[in-house]
């Protein structure tokens, strides 16, 4: 575990100010873009000093400001946009820079100098409120100016933030003269003066009201605590992290490649930590698309800390959001929001990575730095085709196949340098093999082979390179080379799930089961709702241990989440009938044929690349023992 962080909480005014239309304009000038982006960002900084305030960030579009006082922030806001506003008026429509801003007073902590937390999520959230060239501020920042300068104010009512408990009351503030002193959209609550009431109880009042808006803002955790008694599993002795898909913000549903794309690569880099414990994909992608909770997500999966965000591409722009969360505490560790050139994801993707790592307070040598941060290609274009190709074969669809195929094909054209794309040609011909569309499987399975190798050849590093590789080479019986294989890549990733296990299967094949078994414990850990391979193989690792009952029961896992697996099937009816438990395994050689009235004992038993073939034998003899035909 880190060392608990040290931080500086306080109370303060937040202004965050974005570009409305920014990719637009950025798409149709893009010089003329910055040069009047930087122009007015200047007076804007200009302006926040002047006004008491200090500039903390301005990425992008984007800038951040901080004051120690409500009345400056919004004052300044408002100041801004005047000068704007005459500034744009000299400006075509189509080139205009119309910033949004909005304005919270809320509980941020102070590192270094950044701020992060709920006071400044929420100011974002509230700037994407408001109209171009306009104001909009919150209840707590409205509770401390609307007695104090002379602006009118418009309700808009209660909006859901993400992230924040209770929904966030809204105010539009307006600038002209007539309005000055108006609330227009929600009447103020008439206070009715009581001398009767004892005093002592109006300061009772005072003093619980301010109690609650202390708790509320200064010490109340960003979301509900996790408890380590109601963990599915025992914390890790190192940070334990898990990443959740990243939202697709984007109106193309099409584009969920680039967002699934995007939190793979984090987790990746992450997973090349050895002191990190990263949850695998396939487990924290259970979550996507569902409402679950930071707390809900720990617990089920054992993890201290989760990462989320989202991602929003608009033609040659993208916008990523991203958090870290410490369940136990219910705070917001790190946030931020990155716009960028669609051109500069590979450094987002690395800054990201970089804040998560620096954030839990974990140092990398220089060589950890160098295999981490490491990217396969400059080559924009190349880069999405291979991560929409490697995308569409995992959903291990025929259509999806055929068209990773293609994909794959021009990335490497694009650039012929480029590992990983050959790593998904490879894979994506292997998957043919499975899918039983392959025209000549003894060639196809010769060119995932080589492919692979030229994929190391090209990137020695390439951890999942070497176990998938690994993996072919034991289906091809060349046995030695696979178990070489799956021995490198767990020494360059000894923390990924998928790795592990590949390695733990090539364990099974090669005739050391018993080594096996650790291994495939450890990746069921780091992969706590793991795809059904790692439960068939870890089950008839089991088997072939003479573990029948540990055998059973994880294979039933397998059988629970896909009642129609029929590899599934197919090993239980092997467990049942090697336990001597006759009945059972002849009921279970029932469904097998159900799935698959062709089911063939020979077939499989042939295709089972098992190093000493007596297991192969006592495993296709097990099989004919329940009544399944040869």
């Amino acid at each position: 575990m880190p060392e608990e962080q040290k931080v500086t909480r306080k109370l303060r005014a937040i202004l965050s100010a974005d570009v409305k239309g920014y990719s637009l304009l950025m798409a149709d000038d893009e010089a003329f873009t910055i040069r009047t982006l930087k122009e007015y960002r200047s007076i804007m900084s200009t302006k926040i000093e002047q006004h008491n305030g200090r500039v903390v960030d301005a990425p992008g579009d984007n800038l951040l400001a901080e004051f120690a006082s409500a009345v400056d922030a919004v004052q300044c806001a408002v100041d801004i946009q005047k000068i704007l506003k005459e500034k744009n008026q000299d400006l075509p429509d189509d080139k205009k820079l119309e910033f949004r801003i909005g304005v919270n007073i809320g509980d941020i902590v102070q590192d270094e100098d950044r701020i992060y937390g709920s006071g400044v999520n929420v100011a974002a959230r509230i700037e994407g409120l408001a109209d171009a060239g306009g104001v909009c501020v919150s209840r707590n920042a409205y509770d401390h100016i609307k007695e104090k300068l002379n602006f009118g104010y418009e309700y808009l009512g209660d909006h859901e933030v993400k992230n924040i408990k209770d929904p966030v009351r809204v105010y539009k503030v307006l600038t002209d003269p007539e309005d000055a002193g108006k609330l227009i959209g929600e009447e103020p609550k008439r206070i009715r003066k009581k001398w009767v009431l004892p005093l002592v109880i109006v300061a009772a009042i005072i003093v619980t009201s301010f109690a609650w808006y202390f708790y509320q803002n200064t010490i109340k955790p960003d979301v509900e605590l996790a408890s380590v008694e109601n963990m599915s599993f025992p914390l890790p002795d190192k940070p334990s992290i898990a990443v959740l898909p990243f939202d697709n913000m984007s109106e193309d549903p099409k584009q969920e490649y680039f967002s699934d794309g995007i939190t793979e690569e984090i987790i990746t880099a992450l997973s090349k930590i050895p002191k990190l414990f990263v949850i695998a994909r396939n487990s924290t992608f259970t979550y996507k698309g569902k409402p679950v909770k930071v707390q809900q997500v720990s617990e089920e999966l054992g993890v201290q800390y989760v990462v989320e965000g989202s991602v929003r591409r608009a033609e040659d722009r993208v916008r990523i959001t991203a958090q870290l969360i410490d369940a136990l505490s219910g705070h917001h560790i790190w946030a931020e929001k990155f716009d960028r050139d669609i051109k500069d994801i590979f450094a987002v993707q690395d800054e990201i990575t970089k804040k998560v790592i620096t954030s839990l307070q974990v140092k990398l040598t220089e060589g950890e730095q160098a295999g981490v941060y490491a990217k396969g290609t400059d080559n924009l274009e190349a880069y999405l085709k291979a991560m929409k190709a490697n995308w569409l074969y995992l959903q291990s669809t025929k259509e999806g196949v055929l068209k990773a195929l293609e994909l794959a094909e021009e990335a490497i054209a694009l650039d012929p340098n480029y590992a990983f794309a050959y790593k998904v040609l490879g894979g994506a011909h292997g998957i043919t093999l499975w899918l039983g569309i392959s025209k000549n499987p003894r060639e196809t399975l010769k060119l995932a082979i080589e492919l692979h190798r030229k994929a190391i050849e090209l990137d020695d590093s390439l951890a999942i390179a070497h176990s998938a590789l690994g993996y072919w080479l034991i289906i091809a019986r060349q046995h030695d080379k696979g178990l070489a294989e799956g021995e490198q890549a767990i020494a360059l990733e000894s923390s990924s799930a998928d790795v592990i296990n590949g390695y733990a299967m090539i364990l099974r094949f090669v005739g050391k089961e018993k080594e096996a078994i650790p291994l495939f414990e450890e990746a069921l850990r780091l992969n706590p709702k793991p795809p059904n391979v790692y439960l068939h193989n870890y089950a008839a690792t089991l088997r072939d241990l003479g573990l029948y009952d540990e055998a059973i029961v994880q294979v039933k896992r397998a059988i629970e989440k896909k009642s129609n697996d029929l590899l599934a099937n197919v090993v239980l009816t092997s467990c049942y009938s090697q336990a001597g438990r006759e009945e059972e395994a002849r009921t279970a050689a029932k469904e097998v044929l159900r799935l698959n009235p062709k089911f063939s004992v020979a077939q499989i038993q042939r295709t089972a690349p098992y190093k000493n073939r007596d297991n192969a034998k006592r495993f296709g003899d097990s099989l004919r023992k329940a009544g399944l035909p040869d």
